[in-house]
């Protein structure tokens, strides 16, 4: 639960955030007809669009120069794109030639993308590591297509932790050897999970919205620890193909945004069929007729039945945060959904201590990074063994293998497809449907309410859908309130999560950039 600590200020951080307030003192935060571009929604935009009160080249010029700024010393984005500007002025000829449209919501928005996402563009993708600097894609990922098919304009690569943290089980989180260790901007410190570069930047106004990935706790651990909010799709609802895997049977993609209402219009986007990842048609049957938007709901909490596992909210001598739990579940309630409190998930203990996860992950990574890599047009490496090889033979020169590389050592030890990955996936079946869904089913729920991302692992191993909100502060450092639920369920989890956010507004920007 790293978004429940808290960090004690040292010497360095207070350097930190000295640099910080020194660079936010000289950052613009209006465009030149005095619409604040500072923590506007992607509908705040698009008015100020149909205004001619902004336009896409004004708002990317002002994200330009916020990475300019800010990037040095947050490390949140890994590169910028060379045409960027080009789409927004493109975007902006579209809406002149057009100016009752139809647009999508993201025509003309800015969004970053994890660097574990293809684009086949002057941009790289390389899961932050030099192996794969200058290799060459097939095509655009799946979700980027559909990005691009709406107008959402490519900004740039996030940072991440390097090869989605299946490195090393040593390196910290945030940190890849091209970019370095990106920094959470309300502390200084640990900005959780993989997808971290796409909460840093969204959390600090250096973008509109992001993409992240999760396998276990990657878009939710971050959005936790910065103060965003994040929504982990049911597996198959986005597509996964160009995306540098781990998990295909885990793996997600996902918005990281600083709204819940943001947050749906990108899923509302990247959602549906894809022919090059097969689970996606399954799962298009989770698609909702006229999108996620419409969810969107003030009273969305009204007649819920929301599951309070007991035994993740033990903060043992934290009276701040059992406090401030309290007083959510009174908001909850005051919202009219109905709390079906002291649940247990029966097999919790057996699924805390069980090794199915990392056993099919340590399999599944091996052969799924060799799929990815043969299919690129051109790369420095064709296979997880030359990763590994690469990395020894460079650590030395660039200093690129600080943290070493035991996880994929120890995946590319494995045999593939077999009894011992079987056994794994069944077992895992086993527990999700003695465990989560038993709890849903039995009592009815909607969604299961959690304190931070500490939910994640529960709803991974089924590929189920979370969504995280802001929800205090402690000393500082943000954590967040999670709603999950069974497969399909990112309807009624949107719901949900607007109405919470509306009714606690709690979400701040970092205090050096308020």
């Amino acid at each position: 639960m790293a978004s429940a600590s808290v960090y004690a200020f040292s010497f360095l951080q207070f350097i930190f955030l000295i640099l910080l307030a020194t660079l936010s003192a000289v950052l613009p935060a209006t465009s030149e007809k005095g619409f604040s571009i500072e923590e506007a929604t992607v509908d705040d935009l698009q008015l100020a669009f149909k205004r001619n009160h902004l336009s896409s080249r004004k708002l990317v010029e002002f994200y330009l120069k916020r990475i300019q700024s800010l990037n040095p010393v947050l490390r949140g984005v890994l590169e910028v794109n060379p045409d960027a500007l080009n789409q927004a002025d493109k975007a902006d000829e579209e809406r002149k030639t057009k100016p009752q449209g139809p647009f999508s919501a993201l025509h003309g928005i800015p969004i970053l993308l994890k660097d574990s996402i293809a684009t086949k563009d002057k941009l790289n993708t390389t899961a932050g590591s030099y192996a794969l600097l200058g290799s060459v894609v097939p095509r655009d990922a799946g979700v980027v297509t559909r990005l691009r098919k709406a107008g959402a304009i490519i900004l740039g690569k996030a940072t991440l932790s390097e090869w989605s943290h299946y490195r090393s089980n040593n390196a910290p989180s945030g940190w890849n050897a091209r970019g370095g260790q990106g920094k959470n901007p309300y502390t200084g410190n640990d900005p959780c999970g993989s997808s971290s570069g796409s909460a840093i930047s969204v959390a600090t106004n250096m973008v509109t919205v992001s993409l992240g990935t999760e396998t276990d706790g990657s878009i939710l651990c971050p959005s936790d620890s910065n103060s965003v909010v994040g929504i982990k799709p049911t597996v198959g609802l986005t597509s996964r193909a160009g995306v540098v895997p781990i998990s295909p049977r885990q793996d997600t993609v996902g918005p990281i945004c600083r709204t819940v209402s943001d947050a749906a219009h990108v899923l509302e986007t990247i959602a549906g069929i894809d022919i090059n990842d097969k689970v996606t048609i399954e799962a298009s049957k989770y698609v909702p007729k006229g999108g996620y938007a419409q969810f969107l709901r003030k009273d969305g909490l009204r007649g819920k039945r929301l599951g309070v596992v007991r035994s993740f909210f033990d903060f043992g001598n934290d009276t701040f945060l059992q406090e401030t739990f309290k007083l959510h579940m009174r908001t909850l309630r005051k919202s009219y959904a109905i709390l079906v409190d002291n649940l247990e998930i029966d097999n919790i203990n057996e699924i805390n201590s069980d090794q199915s996860e990392d056993i099919a992950m340590e399999i599944e990574f091996k052969l799924a990074l060799n799929a990815y890599l043969k299919d690129l047009v051109a790369s420095p490496v064709r296979s997880l063994a030359d990763v590994i090889a690469f990395n020894k033979k460079h650590s030395k020169v660039e200093k690129i293998d600080e943290y070493g590389q035991d996880l994929m050592v120890e995946a590319q030890k494995t045999s593939g497809i077999g009894k011992q990955l079987n056994g794994a996936l069944l077992n895992m079946t086993r527990l999700c449907k003695n465990g989560f869904e038993k709890l849903m089913r039995r009592n009815k729920l909607d969604a299961v309410v959690t304190p931070f991302s500490s939910f994640s692992s529960i709803l991974a191993i089924g590929g189920y859908p979370g969504v995280l909100v802001p929800a205090g502060y402690e000393k500082g450092a943000p954590f967040g309130i999670c709603f999950g639920g069974l497969k399909g369920s990112e309807p009624k989890l949107i719901e949900i999560a607007y109405s919470f956010e509306q009714a606690t507004m709690i979400r701040k920007p970092p205090s050096l950039f308020a």
